[in-house]
């Protein structure tokens, strides 16, 4: 288990809990399940305490927590038959973006999302969720082919935004992302996206732009970093957490201000301590919204969609 800054209280108690056990397990007639029961109930009104009122660097860091499950692991869970569909046809292929075609409860979807990988390898073949923009052309030619065959697209987010290097920049990131952006405007299929982890800047809208955008309890989702945002605002990026506060950038904030439409609950300690239980309440709450969509339009699902937009800056000054 990684344990994050302010876990670090936690950290010993459950270190002290688990050395207790292992001196048992080693020494025949030594009974220590007592004291360590005791440990195991402080520890566990600890993590109570520590997650009843998470402020928004906290979230920050559970959001980023290595151990969260990530897009990878809600699509072997949640998807059968998943035919991954590589290359945007144009450069190259993405490896910080995966989709495909699959089945969600037996209908065929469209899946896209970010995956930042899960150790030193494949985050560096992942380029730790930041897509570049072949990634985003990628996704508006599965956004394409979804709308072309009356297929709903599943977006899971989880980037600390678009990669910023030279040849990103060179090979047309911004209008990458703008056109991805557009696309999800356009089709005439339910599009459903869940941020997952960090929801970072224009890489994130690019494949959030949907029908209906749900966010996990401790998820966070901003239009810069607050490491970022410090460094601009205050020159120092030391700030993060008074910046952290001031983008509003939690779930919690986001449902009241009306960008997101559902928070999706996660176990106590986070989705790291949980990953069955996230993953299985993310897939309930895409059942549910299917649903929604069941007899609807086409022309009718993009209008709800674009005036979604159009309201949403009258629902933020209202909040």
């Amino acid at each position: 288990m990684n344990y994050l800054e302010f876990e670090k209280p936690l950290a010993e108690i459950e270190g002290k809990a688990e050395e207790l056990r292992a001196m048992a397990r080693k020494s025949e007639g030594m009974n220590v399940e007592k004291e360590a029961a005791a440990l195991d109930r402080k520890a566990a009104d600890l993590l109570k305490d520590l997650y009843k009122n998470l402020d928004p660097w906290r979230k920050c860091q559970v959001a980023r927590h290595p151990d969260r499950p990530h897009c990878v692991d809600y699509v072997e869970a949640l998807f059968t038959e998943f035919t991954p569909l590589a290359g945007d046809r144009n450069f190259a292929d993405d490896h910080a973006v995966m989709g495909g075609l699959a089945r969600f409860n037996d209908q065929p979807v469209v899946v896209i999302g970010h995956e930042k990988g899960n150790d030193t390898k494949s985050r560096i073949e992942r380029n730790f969720g930041m897509a570049r923009p072949e990634g985003y052309r990628k996704a508006i030619r599965l956004m394409d082919m979804a709308d072309r065959f009356g297929l709903p697209v599943i977006t899971l987010i989880d980037t600390p935004g678009a990669y910023p290097g030279k040849g990103a920049e060179e090979r047309g990131q911004a209008e990458a992302i703008a056109r991805s952006t557009q696309k999800c405007l356009e089709i005439g299929v339910p599009l459903i996206s869940v941020v997952i982890g960090e929801g970072g800047s224009g890489g994130a809208v690019a494949f959030a732009t949907a029908n209906r955008v749900m966010m996990l309890e401790h998820s966070i989702y901003s239009v810069i970093s607050p490491e970022g945002c410090a460094s601009i605002l205050w020159k120092d990026a030391e700030k993060m957490r008074e910046a952290a506060a001031a983008l509003r950038l939690t779930a919690q904030d986001l449902l009241k201000l009306g960008v997101i439409d559902q928070i999706v609950k996660e176990p106590l300690g986070g989705a790291q301590r949980g990953k069955s239980e996230t993953i299985d309440s993310v897939g309930k709450a895409i059942e549910g919204t299917l649903r929604e969509f069941t007899r609807m339009k086409p022309a009718d699902i993009i209008r709800e969609r674009r005036e979604k937009f159009l309201d949403m800056g009258a629902k933020g000054l209202a909040a």
